[in-house]
């Protein structure tokens, strides 16, 4: 049995699919007025994406009805939330960023960083918190050694 063929989306129609997705979630249904306002886009906008979506087989779409994910759509908007939260988690588990800007550097990056990137980042969130299981909280150290760096090393000799 072969791999499902993955549809490469822009980053702005990955923002829609996980909009669609998190509405879906939260309300059972989502409606392009709604996500005209969790994008902070106009509605025509929303209108134009809600079609390449249905195009590309992503989205249950008719103008003023609700809107749905089709089976590979709620596929690809999981994997795109999945990234979402590996990142948002890295980024404040890890690094000590605070919430609403891990969740803003989550919703940028997660359209730049590749899937072995975004692999290696959670291999590094179970290795982290592993260790704190062990005792050693890395995640606490390195927050620490933000709060209060050493010297930057002087430039190299000639």
């Amino acid at each position: 049995m072969g791999k499902a063929k993955r549809i490469e989306l822009s980053a702005s129609l990955e923002d829609y699919i996980e909009a669609i997705f998190n509405l879906v979630h939260e309300s059972k249904v989502a409606r392009s007025k709604e996500i005209a306002q969790r994008l902070n886009v106009s509605r025509s906008s929303v209108t134009g994406a809600l079609r390449l979506l249905k195009d590309k087989g992503l989205a249950n779409y008719e103008p003023y009805g609700y809107v749905t994910l089709t089976d590979t759509g709620r596929l690809a908007a999981a994997e795109i939330v999945k990234k979402h939260n590996i990142l948002k988690s890295f980024f404040e588990k890890v690094l000590g960023v605070e919430s609403s800007l891990a969740q803003d550097a989550a919703c940028r990056a997660e359209h730049a960083l590749g899937t072995e990137i975004i692999a290696r980042l959670l291999a590094y969130i179970r290795f982290v918190s592993a260790n704190n299981k062990n005792g050693y909280h890395l995640a606490d150290e390195f927050r620490r050694f933000c709060e209060n760096p050493p010297p930057e090393p002087a430039g190299p000799r000639n």
